[in-house]
């Protein structure tokens, strides 16, 4: 089982999930043909994807679905709530609800959903299990029970590293957009998630992929060093760590 994050940041995200050939995309924020230019680059079949699932509506994650299930006539799963409010397809047949708490498989590979804290109707994350277990958790105000559970029996995790505390302190945002960030149903810090990875982990974790990083908020060497710092503390845990990108995916990361 193999994982890039084609794009991760508060303007677009895509992650790419494969399995003995069997490949998904959790979200699809960027355009369709952003999407196909960042599958070739790491040398994948964009027509090769079974599926679309949506964590949530906003348009940093919904952007590319509609062209994207229209060109390849692919399935986009999104929870009830999620699809009704928003635009998801022109083509309401390939709209597919999907409960939080449910796993829909595909050749062995099984996507489960689960729910997470944040600012939407119905918002979830998402595992892909096989052999091994991916989860791709952005989007959360804070760490869950759900998300805990989930980080706890990853081999390989892409979480959300939203902010650095006195960046968005300090920073342009009004007050207001700054209390909602900050709080339950806003964006995990990067101590936040460092924190959560720290103590949740098992040692079987092997890669970290620090996404949705704030543009204004935030760099990647501040993401990076606070989460390098923390997990320190833990002698069993030594996971390789990667910074996702809006502009280049990451290398193709093996669970």
């Amino acid at each position: 089982m193999e994982i890039s994050a084609l794009a991760s940041g508060s303007s677009g995200n895509c992650f790419y999930i494969e399995d003995e050939g069997t490949a998904v995309l959790i979200d699809a924020g960027i355009s369709c043909k952003q999407i196909i230019e960042k599958m070739l680059s790491i040398k994948k079949d964009p027509g090769s994807i079974k599926a679309i699932f949506i964590t949530h509506e906003h348009s940093d994650h919904i952007r590319g679905a509609d062209v994207f299930a229209r060109t390849f006539k692919i399935p986009i799963y999104a929870t009830k709530k999620t699809a009704k409010n928003c635009f998801l397809c022109s083509d309401e047949s390939l709209i597919n609800n999907i409960k939080n708490d449910e796993t829909v498989n595909f050749n062995g590979l099984g996507i489960q959903a689960f729910s997470k804290p944040h600012l939407g109707k119905d918002p979830v994350s998402y595992s892909a299990i096989n052999h091994k277990k991916i989860s791709v958790i952005t989007d959360s105000g804070y760490a869950s029970k759900n998300i805990t559970s989930n980080v706890s029996d990853s081999d390989l995790l892409c979480i959300e590293s939203n902010h650095d505390e006195l960046m968005l302190e300090q920073g342009p945002y009004p007050a207001f957009l700054k209390k909602w960030i900050k709080g339950s149903y806003g964006h995990l810090s990067n101590m936040q998630a460092s924190l959560c990875v720290l103590e949740y982990a098992s040692s079987k974790l092997k890669n970290v992929v620090l996404s949705h990083l704030s543009q204004v908020n935030n760099t990647p060497e501040m993401a990076f060093e606070t989460f390098r710092q923390l997990i320190k503390e833990r002698r069993d845990l030594s996971p390789k760590v990667f910074v996702s990108s809006r502009e280049m995916p990451t290398p193709l990361l093996k669970a």
